[in-house]
């Protein structure tokens, strides 16, 4: 397993943990899922995947009802996301 795909798989995993934490508002949960499919599909570069994913996360991370300990998951996802290069 390549680098990338270590960093895809551990934000993956942190988002089904937001997606079914019954704490954190619905549309937030939603917007984990969303996450979570983008950064799954295969179609797509690791890069773009990333982009995409950091976009949708800072949108929810600015979310004045998101828990505190959700926020901070989030932007530890956007961080590992940071690290895969747009080169490959």
């Amino acid at each position: 397993m390549s680098n990338v795909e270590a960093v895809i798989k551990q934000c993956v995993d942190v988002l089904s943990r937001i997606k079914d934490d019954d704490t954190v508002p619905r549309n937030i949960r939603r917007s984990a899922d969303s996450v979570k499919t983008i950064l799954l599909n295969s179609k797509e570069s690791p890069a773009v995947r990333a982009a995409s994913s950091i976009s949708i996360l800072d949108e929810i991370s600015n979310d004045p009802n998101i828990p505190l300990h959700t926020r901070t998951l989030i932007w530890n996802i956007a961080s590992q996301l940071e690290t895969i290069s747009v080169d490959g």
